[in-house]
């Protein structure tokens, strides 16, 4: 099968050819707005297949579909509350086994009895509160490699015989966290001021009281957080800080109009309401210190960081904004022309701010750096092709001129994002001198990595004032 986009009015389309030699015909589109795709074709000679649709629902479903005529035969599985997650088939039937939900939690819904009770014997032998997965099995399915994630620790991965009903320990992800105790992530439920519901995840730094609280947001914006072990939780929450993960309206993975509701709602929008909403949340449970909050991000986070700063300028003590853009239309004018297709998209969810410079000024943080009294650290990747530099040196530039602090660390060899671990641990190590300083929190002692490449635009350019 092949997988076809329209560059004009961002439709998709499923092709396929009835052998190697037949053209290729379009068997279903997918309009702007709907969700899905071919899953595998079914052992019945070409004559159906399974696919994954929203068109006529309001999440994702699991289809059988005729492959002759494109028409729905049936609808094996769905969820009002979220997509149709991951889907095991038997290797040779092509029959459904289960299929994995996540609405907060991974659920399966089991179509076979035998392999439930598989689920149900892995589940008895491993972990609390951990997940089960399977990563691979023998052709004969006897014996089977399962991993057990959990949010405090390390991912484990057993043996599991399938005859015998137990499981030997093969190995951990990350044997040297062993020797920690971690803080559980709880996924939690916020009703925005609309009534909305929202899925969340906290991880605590104390039980007993209230602390600072960074609010993590998640990039994309249309991808998800999901519950597990999380590096970055974990690390915050070691430092002092409870840490709350958001999936705001405009996330995927709960139906396309919990995403669509982020349709033109960036910045000073229900997106943004969103997010602000949840602190108030924290604040109000008694997590949350309300004096000592920080936004932080990257990508879209980066973007809301700045926003939540520029828009919400009484909401949060501080920020931390990797590789977010702060002006949208610099943004989407730096997007090549053979990613046309994500362009268009963007411009449909974001808003036309190509025709409409008023609607990009008003949600663009750039426009509103005197609203700004927050410090602000930056991260930037010189060579980011998504975020360009120019996002990160027109705001930081602007924030020196007004006087409010900022501090800008440009890494001359980096991206979308730091892949070379000496510039990780540099900027980490800056953002936690940076928290601690805004926050309270504790910090180990700091002075650079010697393999990092940080430069810092601010300190080697003079600003007129």
């Amino acid at each position: 099968e092949a997988l076809v986009k329209d560059q004009e009015d961002s439709s998709s389309t499923v092709r396929v050819r009835d052998d190697k030699d037949s053209e290729w015909r379009d068997l279903v589109t997918f309009p702007y707005g709907e969700d899905g795709n071919l899953v595998e074709f079914c052992a019945d000679e070409g004559k159906t297949c399974l696919m994954t649709s929203s068109v006529g629902r309001e999440t994702s479903a699991l289809l059988k579909v005729d492959l002759k005529t494109g028409e729905t035969l049936d609808v094996i599985s769905g969820n009002d509350k979220c997509d149709v997650g991951g889907i095991v088939l038997d290797d040779d039937t092509k029959e459904v086994k289960a299929i994995s939900y996540n609405y907060a939690r991974k659920e399966l819904t089991f179509f076979d009895k035998d392999f439930e009770k598989d689920y149900e014997v892995l589940k008895s032998l491993g972990p609390d509160n951990c997940e089960v997965g399977t990563a691979s099995k023998t052709e004969d399915e006897k014996t089977w490699i399962v991993a057990y994630t959990r949010s405090d620790g390390p991912t484990e991965y057993v043996i599991y015989d399938q005859e015998k009903k137990e499981t030997k320990p093969l190995f951990v992800s990350k044997p040297d966290l062993l020797d920690y105790k971690f803080s559980p992530m709880e996924d939690v439920r916020i009703e925005a001021r609309d009534g909305l519901e929202l899925v969340g995840y906290l991880t605590k730094a104390d039980t007993e009281k209230k602390t600072p609280l960074i609010l993590l947001v998640h990039g994309g914006p249309w991808a998800r957080d999901f519950w597990g072990f999380n590096a970055q939780a974990q690390w915050f929450a070691n430092r002092g800080y409870a840490t709350l993960q958001m999936n705001y309206r405009g996330s995927t993975g709960y139906g396309k109009n919990f995403l669509h509701k982020g349709d033109g709602e960036w910045g000073v929008g229900t997106m943004q309401h969103d997010l602000t909403d949840s602190v108030q949340w924290a604040i109000d449970e008694g997590i949350a210190d309300a004096e000592n909050i920080c936004v932080f991000g990257g990508s879209y986070g980066g973007y809301a960081t700045l926003a939540g700063l520029a828009f919400t300028p009484d909401v949060y003590k501080c920020g931390v904004d990797i590789v977010g853009p702060s002006n949208i239309k610099t943004l989407l004018d730096s997007i090549p022309p053979y990613w046309g297709p994500l362009r268009n998209d963007m411009l449909k969810k974001i808003g036309d701010v190509d025709a409409d410079e008023e609607f990009n000024r008003k949600i663009s943080p750039l426009y509103h750096v005197d609203n700004i009294k927050s410090p602000l650290l930056i991260g930037q990747g010189a060579n980011d092709p998504r975020v360009k530099q120019a996002e990160a040196d027109q705001i930081a530039f602007a924030m020196q001129k007004k006087g409010i602090p900022v501090e800008y660390v440009l890494y001359p060899d980096e991206g979308h994002g730091f892949a070379r671990p000496d510039n990780r641990i540099d900027f980490n190590g800056r953002a936690e001198l940076f928290l601690a300083k805004h926050l309270g929190g504790r910090a180990e002692a700091f002075d650079g990595v010697s393999g990092a490449t940080a430069v810092f635009p601010l300190e080697e350019s003079k600003v007129e004032v």
